[in-house]
């Protein structure tokens, strides 16, 4: 729970504001709160279970009461591979799209991306390679090449 949500809970008990403060500042110092931990967190599992991308990330933080300098710190700690989660994520979903149109297909693909917090290009390039590999041949054999120095 953040502090924010921690705020909202114990104003439906009727404590007066420096009540409030004094049992969040107790539950902060005994460490039974803390925004950064549980933003770290979030990120984590939401990036690694859910595929969510820094948009969805970041919205879902804000709406939990994080603080912006919170949520930008959590976010920092994410590995910067939008892009790889997006393709990943996007592999799973193409071939139940293979019964449409490739016009079709590629909408409801990159629909389903944004959704998940990618931005537009991340979304558009991942939805085209997704299905693009879902037509030609399959899945991809596993191996992956990457440009090293």
């Amino acid at each position: 729970m953040s502090i924010s949500e921690a705020r909202t809970v114990l104003k439906t008990h009727g404590l007066d504001g420096a009540q409030i403060d004094d049992v969040l500042d107790d539950f902060t110092r005994r460490g039974y709160l803390d925004d950064a931990a549980l933003a770290s967190q979030l990120v984590e599992s939401g990036s690694q279970r859910k595929g969510q991308g820094r948009v969805a990330l970041s919205r879902a933080l804000a709406q939990r009461g994080i603080p912006r300098d919170v949520v930008n710190a959590a976010l920092d700690e994410l590995p910067d591979d939008d892009a790889e989660r997006a393709l990943d994520f996007a592999r799973t979903k193409a071939r139940s799209l293979s019964r449409l149109d490739a016009e079709t297909a590629l909408r409801r693909l990159v629909g389903q991306l944004s959704r998940r917090g990618y931005n537009g290009s991340v979304a558009m390039t991942a939805a085209k390679t997704a299905l693009a590999e879902a037509t030609f041949g399959g899945r991809p054999s596993g191996v992956r090449f990457v440009d090293s120095d």
